[in-house]
């Protein structure tokens, strides 16, 4: 028997269980080592993946895969030239819908980028039994297109559909229902409907709304932007609510936000957290909304505009939603009164694995605590704009929360810091997984003093707690040891080198890092240091993937007056000392002068990447020039570079090089030519 083990082979495996052990790898770069062992492997690991994004660029039909054709989930929108129409490329675009079809004849999911309808007209029939489509597009709609007409193609061909998604899909809210509504037969058979406009600022109104949730009673997920303002025509009010619970009974997730919501716009730390007005919205039908839903599992009401005592209503959603396991509510106010911290309001759903409160302006420390007692299961937790509470009720929360709290989110709370937040964490910093905190200092000396004077304060706490955590040692820990992602927001100008006396400093298992910075740089005559402080990143070891958010700065881009830094030297600034990080994809969005509608890589950024030795994947949202596109190619493991021109509108007619077809042609011929070795 021992002689008959050591001769065995993992090549002996039956091909039903090798089929079935490749088919459960699910990363991208493991399945393509595993292609490589042997031409069985190969041929294995092509019959069983299921999901495939395209690169490259669609002239170049020669190098379309024919060995994928059990792929079921198909991304076309990666395809270059970025923001072009994709079948216009080529000189025969039905040709090329066929050849698509052809190469992969099992797609039921697809996400492609439309510039223009004669993408779907020609996409469409090619694969009848789709189920699932998310539609794509950063340009403006031809506005002399019929109302619904984009639409058209696709819900003529692909009868199954279950789910859309065009949250980000430049169109008209006006588009959708009469589309919807001329197809009945479609429309009943959607389960999932997503129309977040994250393209526009327009929301979709009251009878829009209505007129499309009445087509489509058996949707289980709903996501819209909506107008909640009352002084606009068409604002959804509590009437509109109750008449959408109606119209589908059965929805398990409900997400409904406020247009100008998604435009993130920090709010003023110095008001008083309420709106100028209300919102057409009585906790009384809100009862009866949630009635009407019973089968609810994630409710999201960002409506930006007061809703006052809300606490009659949350605290039926226990009772009448008994499924509910996340609640995210923007601009709601006395959602718990917090009196003796006994449980109350929003405090009573203790099915609850996840909460988000925004702006609400009379939330409490004593709030936070009843929230803790009544909420024992919440594993997220995130609290935004909220003036009133303090590390104080934070700190309680999480110590109560400590054995289930893996992510928290703390953001434009006038009274935490990035010191107090982080403090705040003690009693789960080795447990938790997810992490948000704006970078707002003090004076350096105001830290310090504070970090001297906090670790008595943590032993105080220490031995004050002691009896209720026993023999836990987690508020000794000084190590964040599964924080795996990291998120900050922070102002221009600012910083980021002071997280490390904040003790942020020991994260061995930080792999990504997401940094948004905001505010307006053409008020600063230069940038207040030599660097925002990438170069203390690098004492997170296995930091590889970065998302640089820049979008929120404006400057001066070209036009500079005297004394004025422009927005290349603030770019300077931002990149200084990203050469020394081992990172191995970057997602960047470039600041932006707000009188050109544009986003530009400038030289001091190319030249800076250009030393990042270890970059795989790179992505600009905004556009380059070619000649500092061509800096990137000094990268020796570079290989894939993406324009993505996702700002709203996207320039319709630029004639700079930026964005020349022929200009993208060039890198990449550059990027994939076989004189570049790059290592594996």
């Amino acid at each position: 028997m021992a002689g008959t083990l050591s001769n065995a082979n993992f090549l002996d495996i039956p091909d039903v269980v090798l089929n079935t052990i490749f088919s459960l790898v699910v990363d991208t770069r493991t399945r393509n080592a595993m292609s490589l062992v042997c031409l069985k492997w190969h041929l294995l690991e092509r019959s069983t993946r299921k999901s495939l994004a395209l690169r490259g660029n669609v002239r170049d039909l020669f190098l379309l895969p024919t060995c994928f054709r059990a792929v079921t989930d198909l991304d076309l929108s990666l395809l270059s030239p970025w923001g072009h129409p994709l079948l216009n490329s080529s000189p025969n675009p039905l040709l090329l819908a066929q050849l698509l079809r052809r190469a992969f004849p099992s797609v039921v999911s697809l996400v492609v980028y439309i510039r223009n309808p004669s993408t779907l007209h020609l996409l469409a029939p090619q694969w009848p039994d789709l189920r699932h489509i998310k539609l794509i597009r950063w340009h403006q709609r031809l506005p002399t297109l019929p109302l619904g007409t984009e639409f058209v193609a696709l819900f003529e061909h692909c009868q199954m559909l279950s789910t859309l998604d065009i949250s980000h899909f430049h169109c008209w809210t006006e588009d959708l229902p009469p589309a919807i509504e001329a197809y009945p037969i479609l429309a009943a058979s959607l389960s999932r409907l997503n129309i977040l406009k994250h393209s526009s600022a327009e929301g979709f109104k009251s009878h829009e709304l209505l007129a499309i949730t009445a087509s489509c009673p058996n949707l289980r997920e709903l996501l819209a932007t909506c107008i909640f303002d009352h002084r606009f025509v068409g604002f959804v009010s509590d009437q509109t609510l109750l008449a959408l619970a109606s119209n589908c009974p059965s929805l398990s997730l409900l997400h409904l936000v406020d247009a100008t919501s998604l435009s993130n716009v920090r709010p003023d730390s110095n008001d008083d957290g309420f709106t100028s007005e209300d919102a057409s919205i009585s906790h009384a039908i809100l009862g009866d909304v949630f009635a009407g839903l019973p089968l609810l599992e994630v409710l999201v009401l960002d409506v930006c505009h007061n809703v006052r005592d809300a606490w009659p209503a949350l605290e039926l959603l226990t009772s009448r939603c008994p499924s509910l396991k996340s609640l995210k509510l923007g601009q709601f106010h006395g959602i718990c009164s917090g009196i003796d911290s006994r449980p109350d309001g929003i405090a009573l759903c203790h099915g609850l694995e996840s909460l988000s409160i925004k702006n609400s302006a009379d939330l409490t420390d004593n709030s936070l605590e009843a929230i803790s007692i009544g909420c024992p299961r919440l594993s997220k937790f995130e609290v935004l704009g909220c003036k009133k509470i303090t590390a104080k009720g934070i700190w309680k929360l999480i110590h109560v929360l400590r054995n289930t709290l893996v992510d928290v989110k703390i953001s434009s709370c006038k009274n935490l810091n990035a010191f107090s937040s982080l403090q705040a964490m003690e009693p789960i910093r080795d447990r938790i997984e997810r992490l948000h905190i704006d970078c707002v200092w003090g004076s350096v000396k105001n830290l310090e003093i504070q970090t001297a004077s906090s670790s008595e304060e943590t032993m105080l706490k220490k031995k004050s707690k002691s009896h209720d955590v026993g023999n836990d040692n987690s508020l000794c820990s000084s190590t964040w040891s599964k924080l795996n992602h990291l998120s900050l927001w922070i102002a221009v100008g600012e910083l980021l080198t002071p997280l490390s006396m904040a003790g942020l400093d020991d994260c061995p298992s930080l792999e990504e890092i997401e940094i948004k910075i905001e505010g307006d740089c053409s008020d600063e005559r230069r940038p207040c240091m030599g660097s925002l402080g990438l170069r203390f990143l690098a004492c997170y070891p296995s930091l590889s993937r970065m998302l640089l958010d820049c979008s929120g700065v404006i400057g001066y881009a070209l036009t500079a007056p005297p004394g004025y830094p422009d927005l290349s030297l603030w770019e300077r600034f931002f990149f200084n000392g990203i050469e020394i990080l081992n990172l191995n994809e970057l997602n960047y969005w470039p600041a932006q002068d707000m009188d050109v509608n544009q986003r530009s890589l400038f030289l001091p950024a190319a030249a800076l990447l250009a030393q990042c030795g270890s970059l795989r994947k790179l992505f600009f949202h905004g556009t380059a020039n070619e000649h500092l596109m061509m800096f990137l190619l000094r990268i020796p493991t570079l290989r894939d570079v993406q324009l993505r021109q996702d700002y709203y509108p996207a320039p319709e007619n630029d004639m700079s090089t930026e964005i020349r077809v022929e200009s993208c042609r060039r890198f990449e011929n550059a990027l994939n030519s076989i004189n570049r070795h790059i290592p594996d």
